[in-house]
């Protein structure tokens, strides 16, 4: 097994309902590392280049404007087969289809307000982790 690094945000949604803690607490719980965290609040030119690759779909300009209702806490997360292992603690994009324990099910409202995001490979986490952090900011 290789030991992996991933982005996972908790959206605003979740901030907003105070449940930080109980994300984190779970990743961890999972076997995940935090080896960098911050809150940030995203402006529109910021979440329309994050979420570039989703331009030509029906959903873009809805989840930019989403991103930017308030702050998101972005952490850089370390362990083994950590992008699979973080898309597993977070469960399905709909809360409704998400299993138990998992964070989209205890804390997400729906498919657009489902309360975290992960990178889905190995190439993606590269570039959203560069998005977000310096190297100097990488603790792992």
């Amino acid at each position: 097994m290789a030991v992996e690094r991933t982005l996972s945000i908790i959206k605003p949604d979740a901030v907003k309902k105070g449940v930080i803690g109980g994300a984190l607490h779970r990743l961890e719980l999972g076997g995940l590392k935090i080896i960098a965290t911050k809150m940030v609040h995203l402006s529109t030119v910021q979440a329309k280049a994050f979420y570039a690759v989703h331009k030509e779909r029906p959903f873009y300009n809805s989840l930019v404007e989403f991103m930017t209702t308030g702050p998101v806490v972005v952490s850089v997360l370390e362990g083994e087969n950590a992008i699979l292992k973080n898309r597993e603690i977070m469960g399905a994009t709909d809360p409704a289809k998400a299993a138990d324990g998992t964070i989209r099910k205890l804390y997400g409202a729906n498919i657009e307000n489902n309360a975290v995001h992960g990178s889905d490979g190995p190439d993606t986490a590269k570039q959203e982790i560069a998005f977000f952090f310096a190297a100097s900011e990488i603790h792992g």
